[in-house]
This record gives C-alpha cells, sequence and structure tokens, in this order.
C-alpha cells in the first residue's frame, strides 16, 4: 500500500480511494491502480484507471475486451463503470504485489525455484490464451501480481483479440522498452512471438532484478530459456508450452494457472502480503474534505 497523492481521485464511481497500489517512480505501470472500499466498507476492491497520459477510449475498449477473458491465470476485469472522459474497473480485493514490489520486499532477485514457479504459471497463463486467439501485447514486470496462490497477469489495456492478419501493431501505453521485441519496437507486429519476448523480460527481471540484464547475470540454470525467449529472431522464440515444460519439468498442462493452493514463497514477501492485508483492513475510509 501507498499513500494517495493529492492529485488521486477520492471516488472512483460508487468506490472511495484508500491506498495505491503502486509506488511513486514504478516503471512500465499498466493502468493507475487503487485499492478502495465501498462507501459503507462493507466491500474492497482494486480500481483501475487509464494510464496518465494514456488513450481513454483505447483503454477503456481494451478493458472491455479484456473483461470478457475468464481463463485462469489472468487478474479478472469484473465491473466496468465511467464515462469516455474517465473509464475504470474494478475486481474484488485480493492480497497482491506487484512484481517490482515483490523483488523490493525479497530484497533483490529471487530464488530460482521461485523464479520458475513464477515463469511457468504465466507461461500457462499465455499458452491459454494464445490457443483462443488472444495476444496480450503487456507483459511486464509491474503487470505481473503475485498472490498467496501465484502470478496473475494484468489482463486490461492489453489483452485483445488479433486483427484479421493475425497480429496487432501498437503495444501497450506506456510499457518497459526492455520488454518490447525488437520487431515491435521497430513497429512491427504485436504478436505471440512478442508475448513470449516479454514473458523472457520478465523471467530475467525476477531472477536478476533487470529486464536486459548481461548473459551472465543469469542464473545457469535459467540462462538458456532466457536467452531464447529474448531472441532477436521471432522464429527462434519458444512457444509458452514449451517455456513451461523447461521450467517446471513434468508439470501438468492446466495445474497452474488459477490454483487456489498457496505456493512456496519467500518469508518476506509472505509477510509483505500479509501486512497489506491487515492495513487495508485497518485503513479508515478518507473524508470527503481531503
Amino acid at each position: 500500500m501507498e499513500r494517495l497523492r493529492q492529485d488521486d481521485p477520492a471516488r472512483i464511481g460508487e468506490f472511495v480511494t484508500v491506498a495505491r497500489l503502486d509506488a511513486d517512480g514504478s516503471r512500465g505501470v499498466p493502468e493507475r491502480r487503487y485499492l478502495a472500499r465501498s462507501a459503507d466498507g462493507g466491500h474492497t476492491v482494486l480500481v483501475c484507471l487509464p494510464p496518465a497520459g494514456g488513450d481513454p477510449a483505447r483503454w477503456a475498449a481494451e478493458a472491455q475486451q479484456a473483461s470478457r477473458l475468464v481463463q485462469p491465470g489472468f487478474w479478472p476485469v469484473v465491473h466496468l463503470g465511467g464515462t469516455p472522459a474517465f473509464p475504470w474497473y474494478a475486481t474484488p480485493y485480493r492480497p497482491a504485489l506487484p512484481l517490482p514490489a515483490v523483488l523490493a520486499a525479497h530484497g533483490g532477485p529471487l530464488p530460482e525455484p521461485v523464479v520458475r514457479t513464477l515463469g511457468g504459471t504465466l507461461a500457462e497463463a499465455l499458452a491459454s490464451a494464445h490457443v483462443l486467439g488472444l495476444v496480450h501485447g503487456g507483459v511486464c514486470p509491474a503487470g505481473v501480481l503475485l498472490t498467496a496462490c501465484g502470478p496473475l497477469l494484468g489482463c486490461f489495456g492489453a489483452t485483445r483479440a488479433t486483427s484479421a492478419a493475425g497480429a496487432l501493431h501498437t503495444p501497450a501505453t506506456g510499457l518497459e522498452t526492455g520488454c518490447l521485441a525488437p520487431e515491435v519496437a521497430a513497429g512491427g507486429p504485436v504478436d505471440r512471438a512478442a508475448d513470449v519476448y516479454a514473458l523472457g523480460a520478465v523471467l530475467a527481471y525476477a531472477a536478476t532484478g533487470h529486464t536486459v540484464p548481461e548473459r551472465q547475470e543469469i542464473p545457469a540454470g535459467l540462462r538458456d530459456l532466457i536467452t531464447a525467449c529474448r531472441s532477436r529472431d521471432p522464429e527462434g522464440r519458444p512457444e509458452p508450452a514449451r517455456v513451461l515444460g523447461e521450467l517446471l519439468p513434468g508439470a501438468a498442462y492446466g495445474a497452474l494457472a488459477g490454483s487456489t493452493e498457496p505456493v512456496s514463497l519467500p518469508g518476506r514477501v509472505v509477510a509483505a502480503l500479509s501486512r497489506q492485508s491487515a492495513e487495508l483492513l485497518a485503513a479508515a475510509l478518507p473524508t470527503e474534505e481531503r
């Protein structure tokens, strides 16, 4: 939880904002994310707005598309609201930390077994979306929300159906440059191969703290796979199902994304998730004069 700033909205629709999810200065955050409550305090939600400087109409259209995506492994878009100039969506709250906050809580890069579980779950979620002809187009560290039961991919503002040509030509607004495949940065299509490149950047970030590390910085057990995902040649990148198989050999496809069983996480990360939940429960609703 981060304190609200003077320029943050006091209310979003019927919800009263309590705190910001992302710290000041966080890079590549795909949307403005707030922890909020209903006016009577009975319901707590994560409510999101377009990024500063983003196109509200595009954001709203992509949020509408994402609301139809019910595949496991994606943060759900449940309640759409607002106006064309001020669209928003909300989803029931669960304790969750963006991946940059996870590394901050842990005090540095995550252990390799945790990176493998994280990456395998994200790969499974992408594989299920790709089968449906959906391209995320905005996979990045800030778009990964870690819960006690594993990671979820933020699925608004980037997830969308592919065009008739099978590709899109505009990446998500404000996406961290280290997650942009070279062909996308050069104006090429946002397609499934671009999602895999971004997944490799997320794995690199979780393992080293950087989306574009030097090869020798990457743990030896992950080096070849991350390098393959981040290949400059789209044809040289593995499919998400292969990424899952290499990260978690023998894992049953469909058993990871959307799991309701707790996963093994570092103690400091578990403590940070618990602290967020406790602080939100104890937080008083802001007054209208704020």
